[in-house]
């Protein structure tokens, strides 16, 4: 007898539209209608259908319903490189703003490849309902050529053509932060790598950097290229350092980020040998060794802004008026610091160094950056000399501290701070400290939550990094000549208010001593309950009083103190002397910084000397202050920056006058 052969069983496909349609008892374009979600077919009806459809399963087809209704539900993002973390973000804000409109985001990347740029615009255009270019490499004339053919579109970072939608990046305004920066720190010579020669947005920041360079005197710009990659940046070290500048721009943070790793193996140090700016701050860009300062752009909000101008034309509306430029912020971190000694020292043998001005200042302001609001600007503090031909001295800069890493504490903080001669007394993030942040409010432990930064001292335990960072918000601000009047909100780690603050920055001249004094007077309102501030001494750590006003010096070749009486750390640290002089000697030029304490508010002073130059009076040095419901806590500092070493004498008659 034959064997009988087994039946070959096939897996079953996924059900149709066709078996929809017959189960239910209606026809296939019945089936169609209910499940693209037209309301012509009779309630009841269309029912029947879904709970037929859920019961077998059935899922339509993105492309044959895409076919069916002429649309795709997706859109396109074309960019120059993915690798590239900016455009990564941007990329992250389209989608996540698409996907709350229910579309589908498709990724093209031409790897630089200018020539190859149009074919893929068109190619992903043709599936897909509309695109965003971001960044596109072709050529101006091929672009406003190309755009006709593949609306809807929204171009990010090129200047607007008055008829595709455009975000456009104010490059002006943030090379104009980056040479200012650079120069309050004593830089004269800058080198720009270059990023690729194809890209709009290189030829802009190049322009930016010759226009801001010429309209500055004293200023050497070199240019070198370079590229738009780590390895870019790393292949290009050597003839950076044979260029011999003090400061380089690099294209973006990416370039930035190979010069620093080929310097760091060549020994070269960032930034007491050389000053790196980059652009775009990228996510990375803070975790740099050393951080990174850069011109911060806002990456995922402008793929936000992209998708908004986008979304109606995908409805058949009219374009959205573009926005204003978009303008960078500069995020001063580690990587910059003041000119080299030893360049200070080889300017001053040819003749073309400029030291601390002869003539007294005569007159100090702040300076709001324009077209921002008060209370999240910028301030720069402007000196002018009596001497016309010293012209504008950058003296001071206080920021928000809005970029800052959460755990650093975010803080509005002074820095660059300058004499009039120009010697920078502050430093920001340094590696001893990465929280130290020039000068600012900075208090350990206030009910619980940090406004110091990085790691909280627990009795028994010791330093342990607690998810326990404040902020400090600046809520309105006002600007009258020299004085700059804040109203701070302190939040705690969960962004409820804490405690209200009342800061005035003072800046006047000191007509006598080639000198100017700067005060810093705030008041504390405990208007959410009673304010409970501690210090690691109040835990349990010895001679770790600190936090309060705070100032952390910039480094010099010596660094010695003084207080009433008192000479050296030992000394001065734990005293509640109403002064103290930090007097810092460099190859070049001498400078002292005098910090003097309101007469009525004399507390400890916390002070480091050798491990690094800090100080700043304490407010919980062994016990724990308590402001009780509904009171005030005062707190000042003054200080007067002098550009020469000043002794005990003379110190103590400038710090007689520093509250008059």
């Amino acid at each position: 007898m034959p064997t009988e052969r087994p039946q070959t069983r096939w897996p079953r496909g996924a059900t149709t539209i066709a078996e929809v349609a017959t189960a239910a008892g209606v026809s296939r374009a019945t089936v169609s209608r209910v499940m693209n979600g037209r309301d012509t077919v009779d309630a009841e009806l269309a029912a029947r259908v879904k709970e037929v459809a859920a019961r077998l399963q059935y899922r339509p087809s993105n492309v044959a319903r895409s076919l069916s209704l002429g649309r795709t539900d997706t859109v396109a993002v074309v960019v120059p490189d993915l690798a590239n973390p900016m455009f990564q973000q941007v990329l992250r804000g389209v989608a996540a703003a698409a996907a709350d409109a229910g579309y589908r985001v498709l990724v093209a990347d031409t790897a630089e490849h200018a020539g190859d740029e149009e074919k893929v615009v068109v190619d992903a255009r043709m599936r897909c309902d509309a695109l965003v270019l971001v960044s596109p490499r072709m050529p101006e004339r091929a672009l406003r050529a190309l755009l006709p053919q593949v609306r809807p579109a929204v171009v990010v970072n090129r200047a607007p053509d008055g008829t595709t939608p455009t975000l456009e990046i104010d490059y002006a305004h943030g090379i104009g932060q980056i040479v200012d920066h650079l120069l309050g720190l004593g830089h004269r010579h800058l080198l720009y790598l270059a990023g690729p020669p194809e890209s709009a947005s290189h030829l802009r920041r190049l322009e930016a950097l010759r226009v801001a360079a010429a309209h500055r005197s004293g200023v050497r710009l070199s240019e070198m290229p370079a590229g738009a990659s780590v390895e870019a940046g790393y292949a290009v070290a050597g003839d950076v350092l044979a260029a011999r500048p003090t400061a380089v721009v690099a294209y973006n943070d990416l370039v930035a980020f190979g010069l620093l790793a080929r310097l760091n193996e060549l020994g070269v140090a960032v930034p007491g040998d050389l000053s790196i700016v980059g652009f775009d701050d990228i996510e990375l860009a803070r975790f740099a060794t050393p951080s990174l300062t850069t011109a911060a752009v806002p990456q995922a909000e402008l793929g936000r802004l992209a998708w908004e101008h986008l979304r109606p034309l995908l409805a058949g509306g009219e374009p959205v008026q573009d926005p204003a430029p978009i303008r960078p912020t500069l995020a001063v971190r580690a990587s910059t610091g003041p000119v080299p000694p030893s360049v200070r020292l080889a300017r001053a043998a040819e003749g073309g160094a400029p030291q601390a001005a002869a003539d007294p200042l005569r007159d100090v302001a702040w300076r709001l950056e324009a077209g921002v609001p008060a209370a999240e600007a910028t301030a720069d503090l402007i000196g002018a000399s009596s001497a016309a031909h010293h012209g504008e001295l950058p003296l001071a800069r206080y920021v928000t501290g809005a970029d800052l890493p959460p755990v650093h504490a975010r803080r509005p903080y002074l820095h660059p701070v300058h004499t009039a001669g120009g010697t920078a007394l502050t430093d920001v993030s340094p590696v001893d400290h990465r929280h130290h942040y020039g000068m600012s409010f900075a208090v350990p432990v206030v009910n619980g939550t940090s406004y110091w930064g990085g790691r909280t001292f627990l009795r028994d335990e010791g330093p342990t990094l607690l998810p326990n960072h404040g902020r400090q918000v600046p809520r309105s601000r006002r600007v009258v000549g020299g004085t700059l009047v804040e109203d701070v909100a302190w939040l705690d780690e969960r962004d409820e208010p804490l405690l209200r603050e009342d800061r005035t920055l003072e800046a006047h001249p000191w007509a006598d001593a080639r000198a100017w004094l700067l005060r810093w007077s705030s008041t504390l309102h405990a208007e959410h309950g009673e304010l409970r501030i501690e210090s690691p001494a109040t835990n349990g750590r010895p001679q770790a009083g600190y936090g309060g006003l705070f100032w952390r010096l910039a480094a010099a070749d010596t660094t010695s103190v003084l207080g009433e009486g008192l000479a050296g750390e030992q000394a001065v640290h734990g005293s509640r002397s109403p002064w103290l002089a930090f007097v810092q000697r460099r190859e070049l030029a001498s400078a002292t910084l005098l910090l003097v304490q309101p007469p009525e508010q004399l507390r400890p002073w916390f002070v480091r000397v050798a491990e690094y130059p800090g100080a700043g009076p304490a407010l919980a040095w062994d016990s724990v202050t308590r402001v009780p419901a509904g009171g005030t806590l005062e707190a000042g500092l003054a200080a007067v920056l002098v550009d020469r070493a000043l002794g005990a004498d003379e110190a103590a008659e400038l710090a007689a006058r520093a509250w008059a």
